[in-house]
């Protein structure tokens, strides 16, 4: 990246599974309202906050967010958590991208309900300072009290970057039970997606015998 005109990349990390409408929409906001000039997909294998619940194998999900993002050129598969043994903080993936990108600027993307948990996060004040911005997908009606964070998290408010979103009722968690259940679920993901579940048959197993995740 020496001598290269600085980009902002934005880091968007999930599990991804399946990957939906929803997620496409909010990382199109976010990179149209923030001028990214990137968007990084990071697919985390083993998040700390679903360390008692079952994901989907990392290969399958992997397969799943490369067709749901190969049609555009500004959107990345990250393998920065898979290259790495886990739990996977987002604290520690942003100091490697940090390392990656040394004249970038890094704009972590999260929801308005993640705004809320933030000083729960592993090293919160960290990861502040260490971003450029943090890209809060703001929901219609959201209220957050970024005073009272700001006491939590001095330098934070500074740092958030809101990004208006419509709102969405679709979780990846919901469209498993819908599989599952034998519903229709055609349109909650994009077509290669959807393919690419049917073809394989996942998530087809009864949404009883997994365990819930989000």
């Amino acid at each position: 990246m020496a001598g290269m005109k600085a980009q902002r990349i934005g880091v968007f990390g999930g599990t991804f599974d399946p990957p939906h409408v929803g997620h496409l929409i909010l990382a199109a906001e976010a990179q149209d309202q923030l001028r990214l000039d990137r968007l990084l997909w990071v697919l985390t294998p083993d998040p700390p906050h679903k360390q008692d619940q079952s994901i989907s194998p990392l290969s399958i999900r992997m397969k799943l967010l490369l067709a749901a993002i190969g049609d555009n050129p500004s959107f990345e598969l990250c393998r920065v958590d898979m290259e790495r043994p886990g739990p996977h903080y987002a604290v520690d993936t942003v100091q490697i991208l940090k390392g990656q990108f040394p004249s970038s600027e890094i704009y972590y993307l999260i929801g308005g309900d993640s705004l809320h948990d933030l000083p729960t996060w592993h090293q919160p004040q960290r990861l502040i300072h260490l971003i450029d911005g943090l890209g809060v997908m703001r929901r219609p009606g959201d209220e957050v009290d970024l005073r009272e964070l700001e006491q939590k998290i001095p330098g934070l408010t500074v740092k958030v970057c809101f990004i208006e979103a419509p709102l969405l009722e679709i979780s990846a968690r919901q469209i498993r039970q819908r599989i599952s259940a034998g519903r229709a679920y055609r349109y909650y993901v994009p077509p290669a997606v959807y393919r690419l579940i049917e073809e394989l048959g996942i998530y087809h197993l009864p949404f009883s015998s997994r365990q819930e995740a989000s």
